[in-house]
C-alpha cells in the first residue's frame, strides 16, 4: 500500500489545483461594486470624519432577480468593502429591533440593486447593466439624509 501513497497524493493535489474557483470569480465581480459603494458612503457629507466612531447598520439589500444575484452575496460584498475602509465605521447587520431610536452615531444604510436595461451581448461575454441606489438614514428616522446612485455593468460570466 505504501508505494501507492505518492501517486495518491499527486492525484489529490492535481485535482485541487484544477478545481474551478466560482466563488472567487463571483467575489471579484462584486468586489468593485462594493468598493465603489463603500467609498461613496464614507465620503458623504452627513458622515463625520473620521467615521471610526460611527455605527453603520446595513439593511438587507433589495436585489432585482433578473441580475441572478442573491441578497446574501450583495450584502457580503457591501459588508466586506465597508469593513475594509481605513478609519471606517463599525458595520452591523440591521434588524427590526433596531428601528426605535439609536445614538447620534448610528446610521442605517439601505441599498437597492436593479437591472438598468437589457443584457448586452458582446462577442466574448454578456454584460448586465445595473443601478445601485444607496440611502443613508439616521437610525430611527424614515427620512433619508443622503442618497446616491452607482451605475455600471457586471460580467454575466463571472456570476
Amino acid at each position: 500500500m505504501k508505494p501507492h501513497l505518492p501517486l495518491l497524493l499527486v492525484t489529490l493535489l492535481a485535482g485541487c489545483a484544477a478545481a474551478p474557483e466560482q466563488p472567487a470569480t463571483l467575489r471579484q465581480a462584486l468586489f468593485g461594486l462594493g468598493e465603489r459603494a463603500a467609498e461613496r458612503v464614507t465620503a458623504t457629507p452627513p458622515m463625520p470624519r473620521p467615521a471610526a466612531d460611527q455605527v453603520l447598520l446595513l439593511a438587507r439589500p433589495e436585489v432585482d432577480p433578473d441580475l441572478g444575484l442573491g441578497e446574501e452575496r450583495v450584502l457580503e460584498s457591501l459588508t466586506r468593502a465597508l469593513l475594509a475602509v481605513s478609519d471606517g465605521p463599525q458595520v452591523l447587520e440591521w434588524r427590526d429591533a433596531m428601528a426605535e431610536g439609536g445614538g447620534d452615531n448610528q446610521w442605517r444604510l439601505e441599498s437597492r440593486l436593479e437591472a438598468d436595461g437589457p443584457r448586452l451581448q458582446l462577442s466574448d461575454r454578456e454584460l448586465l447593466p445595473y443601478r445601485l441606489s444607496l440611502e443613508l438614514r439616521r437610525a430611527g428616522s424614515d427620512a433619508p439624509e443622503w442618497g446616491s446612485e452607482i451605475s455600471g455593468a457586471l460580467d454575466a460570466t463571472a456570476l
